[in-house]
């Protein structure tokens, strides 16, 4: 599977939907060619997809530093930019299946 960076850009978040992200938490799963980590521009792909599957609007940007370890309990900290504001998001994996990472994503309060 292919990791193509896809810059989404929404025009006019408000505070509304920046409200909304603060408090979402959800999940979403992603596979992996072999053992080891989910590459960092797959997890914030699939997390920002998730954000915007669940609250209706895609963050205007969403980066990871480091690749998520295919390991139960790993995390490894995001940025989200929305409307002119940024937030902290956690990543952690919650189940791993042969190629096939869970994951669930955490906007900080």
């Amino acid at each position: 599977m292919g990791t193509q960076s896809r810059k989404r850009a929404v025009a006019g978040v408000g505070l509304g939907a920046l409200t909304v992200l603060l408090t979402a938490g959800c999940s979403f799963n992603a596979s992996i060619g072999g053992p080891g980590a989910v590459p960092a521009d797959e997890v914030a792909e699939q997390a920002a997809a998730a954000l915007e599957e669940q609250v209706g609007q895609a963050p205007d940007d969403l980066t990871c530093s480091e690749d998520l370890p295919a390991e139960v309990g790993s995390s490894v900290r995001c940025e989200l930019t929305a409307g002119g504001d940024t937030l902290g998001v956690t990543v952690t994996t919650t189940s791993v299946d042969g190629g096939d990472v869970n994951f669930d994503v955490k906007v900080d309060e």
